[in-house]
């Protein structure tokens, strides 16, 4: 059996290697390092894929939710409603600012933002939500931008897990997550579905105005060189990841059919067992399973990520520590804040390798031994 990983990038890349050694070199031989024709040429596939007017390349995810605020022109003390149950980045950027975080509680079900706390959230100083779409499924879009409708908000769509996902609206049409607020941001971070072989990431948009603004601020906020009309930073996805990227992306939906199906063994696996909670697969939207994460009930969680590893089985936990309780937001006082539901996750949860390249004699023997471990 091969070694299991969290996410096995090596062998992914040896099924594309052809591909991807050929277009480095090209990338190599013209000497454009920075902004070169593949960065171009990567952004309009994505656009093509996601059925977005703009995507605008940048450094990484961090960078990309930071540029979207810059965009929008929030002022320092403009409060930006976020789940507290998340990837510090999503928050991070907000303090960043010397915006003020609202931290408010997601579904115990999809582990994305609840929209009836949101409501319960929003004060004069409001000025965005931040929903994110957490572990490859989509957050309630079509509630939140009714909310965001009514009390005039922006949506920005933390998308950096779930790049290919569909959300279906009620009305039967379908659009792909990042591309419903008024701005989407997302990582290709390595271990992403759609992943570099280094950092990047990029920010979506239907608004030509914006557009221009969002690449005006990751390029130093200059649109002329050396004329420069607002305050920006440097923030640029290098010729060789979108190289590799725009190769990447002509495989995305064949990886997240992967996917799901070593989702789908897992679920057939652990079906009736009252101790496993299964991830919930929402109606509204097609999971892209960037995490396979259980919810565990009566079982020792952190002994089982110890068993697992014992046995050179990784799992990891997202995540131990919520956002309201991070040490780097105690001026604003928020660890003191009732969460049950997020609380309750973070004791609870754990997460399995999931990715393109596991194969049933993998996938069984981890299942062989969680069971082990749940049934002792």
């Amino acid at each position: 059996m091969r070694p299991i990983q969290m996410v096995d990038t090596h062998t992914q890349y040896h099924k594309i290697k052809s591909e991807v050694d050929k277009a480095v070199i090209e990338v190599m031989e013209s000497s454009a390092f920075i902004n070169g024709e593949p960065v171009r040429k990567f952004a309009a596939n994505l656009s093509n894929y996601l059925g977005v007017k703009h995507s605008i390349p940048c450094g990484n995810g961090t960078d990309a939710l930071q540029i979207a605020m810059m965009a929008l022109g929030f002022q320092p003390g403009d409060e930006v409603i976020t789940p507290s149950f998340t990837y510090i980045a999503t928050t991070e950027v907000i303090a960043l600012l010397k915006l003020t975080p609202v931290f408010v509680e997601v579904d115990p079900k999809t582990f994305c933002i609840n929209p009836s706390e949101i409501e319960k959230a929003i004060t004069p100083k409001t000025k965005a939500i931040v929903p994110v779409h957490l572990y490859g499924q989509a957050a309630p879009m079509e509630e939140i931008m009714e909310i965001a409708r009514k009390h005039q908000l922006f949506v920005i769509e933390d998308n950096a897990q779930a790049t290919g996902c569909d959300y279906f609206f009620k009305d039967g049409s379908k659009k792909k997550t990042g591309t419903i607020g008024h701005i989407g941001a997302t990582s290709f971070y390595p271990s992403k579905n759609l992943g570099a072989f280094g950092d990047g990431g990029a920010i979506f948009t239907n608004d030509d105005d914006w557009a221009v603004k969002l690449r005006m601020i990751a390029n130093h906020g200059q649109s002329k060189r050396y004329y420069h009309d607002v305050v920006g930073c440097n923030s640029r996805l290098d010729t060789i990841q979108a190289a590799i990227l725009d190769i990447k992306l002509k495989h995305l939906d064949e990886y997240a059919a992967a996917r799901r199906k070593a989702a789908d063994h897992y679920d057939k696996a652990f079906a009736g067992n009252q101790k496993i909670r299964t991830p919930f697969r929402a109606p509204y939207t097609n999971h892209v399973f960037h995490q396979y994460t259980l919810i565990l009930e009566g079982v020792d969680r952190d002994g089982l990520n110890k068993f697992l590893a014992e046995r050179n089985i990784p799992s990891m936990i997202y995540y131990p520590v919520p956002g309201h309780r991070q040490k780097m937001f105690e001026h604003f006082n928020t660890a003191s804040k009732e969460m049950p539901v997020t609380d309750w996750l973070t004791e609870r949860v754990i997460s399995l390798p999931i990715h393109t390249e596991m194969d049933e004699e993998q996938l069984n023997f981890i299942e062989n031994n969680v069971l082990e471990f749940v049934n002792k």
